[in-house]
């Protein structure tokens, strides 16, 4: 019975510490494993604009807490100030009406064709003028310097 035993000496080995179903490491060390917190604080430096990797920086918190207050009080919403953004408000309020004129139109019993054309292609034209007017990915500022969203 000596295969029994050695068998009940691993199972009560394998019974301490984390239980297997959560242990990724599989009995070796947590040094590869990967730090959800790191990773978010990474993700947050990155979408911040900073450096990836955190390096003291002798700066106290009243810097930040300035520039988060900067931050709070620029209005996100402005108005458009070049024919580039006029014309990108008026593709959305195209989509937008074109939309609205979609859930009118379902609901009326009898509609004639060339309503159902006309609104279709307003739609068609709002989306499609989006992409001439959309700007370059440079100019986005959610996007980082990969082309990735942030």
């Amino acid at each position: 019975m000596a295969n029994r035993a050695a068998r009940r000496a691993q199972a009560r080995s394998n019974q301490k510490g984390i239980p297997s179903q959560y242990d990724q490491s599989n009995g070796r060390g947590r040094s590869g494993m990967i730090d959800e917190h790191a990773l978010q604080e990474r993700s947050r430096r990155l979408q911040n604009h900073e450096s990836a990797e955190w390096k003291p920086s002798g700066g106290t918190d009243l810097d930040a807490v300035q520039v988060d207050q900067q931050q709070r009080n620029e209005n996100p919403m402005h108005m458009p100030h070049s024919p580039r953004q006029w014309m990108r408000l008026i593709s959305w309020v195209l989509i937008v009406a074109a939309c609205i004129a979609f859930l009118v139109i379902m609901w009326l019993p009898s509609v004639p064709l060339w309503l159902v054309i006309t609104i279709s292609a307003v739609f068609a034209v709002g989306v499609l003028s989006l992409f001439f007017v959309g700007g370059s990915p440079h100019e986005n500022p959610n996007l980082d310097d990969y082309g990735a969203a942030v």
